[in-house]
């Protein structure tokens, strides 16, 4: 219980600031050793994913391990739903249209399908968090690999049938080609180092900072768990994904602005939900949770599939996804 929420609210929106300040510092930082590393363009992308992330994984697993797991798993599936409409949906209205190839969408979307399928079975109680994890992986690390190795080694890995190495090394191909001229940063040195450790330690703590002064307050006022975590966490731990992937979508960086909604996704359920799940548990679920994780499977399809369909998102459909989130918040709000 809040003993002080006037503190608390202070608290909150100075952890909120400190932190998204901090993690946009931690993605530069980060991307410019990856620079220096050697890494390919899909691999540095997902390494500003993972940084971008850091507010919401550490959210969530701040909740998990204190047993709040409505907080916890609220903030990695709100958080995803936001980012469809904030990234791609909002992305899509700004800019006018994200023109998509469809292999992209394919080999993009089928990872975040998996990953939202496995997170539904696991708050159904179809699967443990420890055989949950299994699954997210055995997809998520082939994906790495295949982002972090040469096209070439891709080409010509012989495990995988002829037609399907032609398509993953066409769609990585289409990628990196846009985020080449998206992410690639200059080559970092020492004190890039020194500066990403110190941005870490501080998004760190201003997340638990942040997790701990909402659910005093959503306990203080008679908020559910679900929508502290499911609605103001993961929207606002959500926001340097956001403004990064509408400055993409402006700059017709398509494949950027998908890769970079869909790749933060799944990082949130690897990292968010199933790593720390698969030591805490995921504790009994709430309607509320499994209404969120319905909705993200729900819109990341159908986000997928109207991206498919029209070979990118236009203004209108873009409009689609918004209503959805917007849809999401009123009925998660009113139960």
């Amino acid at each position: 219980m809040s003993i002080n929420p006037a503190l608390d609210a202070i608290v909150f929106a100075a952890a909120a600031l400190v932190g998204l300040r901090a993690s946009a510092a931690l993605v530069v930082r980060l991307e410019r050793l990856g620079e220096r590393a050697g890494l390919s363009e899909a691999a540095l992308g997902l390494l500003a994913a993972l940084c971008a992330d850091m507010p919401e994984i550490t959210a969530s697993i701040t909740a998990l391990a204190r047993g709040q797991h409505d907080v916890g798993v609220g903030v990695v599936l709100g958080s995803n739903v936001f980012n469809l409409a904030a990234l791609l949906g909002l992305g899509a209205v700004v800019a006018g249209r994200i023109s998509l190839h469809r292999r992209v969408v394919v080999f993009d979307g089928a990872v975040a399908l998996w990953m939202a399928g496995v997170a539904v079975a696991a708050l159904v109680g179809g699967v443990g968090p420890r055989l949950g994890l299994g699954l997210v992986l055995a997809v998520f690390v082939p994906y790495v690999v295949i982002s972090a190795v040469s096209l070439r080694r891709v080409a010509h890995a012989g495990f995988l049938p002829r037609r399907l190495r032609n398509f993953v090394v066409r769609a990585v191909r289409e990628e990196e080609a846009e985020l080449a001229g998206a992410v690639r940063p200059q080559a970092g040195g020492r004190g890039d180092a020194l500066l990403a450790l110190a941005m870490l330690a501080i998004v760190v703590a201003a997340s638990v900072a942040m997790e701990n002064t909402a659910t005093a307050l959503g306990a203080r006022f008679g908020i559910p768990d679900i929508v502290v975590g499911g609605i103001v966490l993961a929207a606002v731990t959500s926001l340097p994904n956001a403004v990064a992937a509408v400055y993409l979508a402006r700059r017709g960086r398509g494949a950027a602005t998908l890769a970079t909604t869909l790749n933060s996704n799944t990082l949130n359920v690897v990292a968010g939900m199933f790593v720390p799940a698969a030591i805490v548990g995921l504790g009994t679920q709430s309607s509320g949770g499994m209404l969120a994780a319905w909705w993200f499977a729900g819109l990341t399809l159908l986000t997928l599939a109207l991206a498919y369909i029209t070979r990118g998102l236009r203004r209108v459909e873009g409009a689609v996804v918004i209503a959805g989130y917007i849809a999401f918040v009123i009925v998660l709000v009113a139960r």
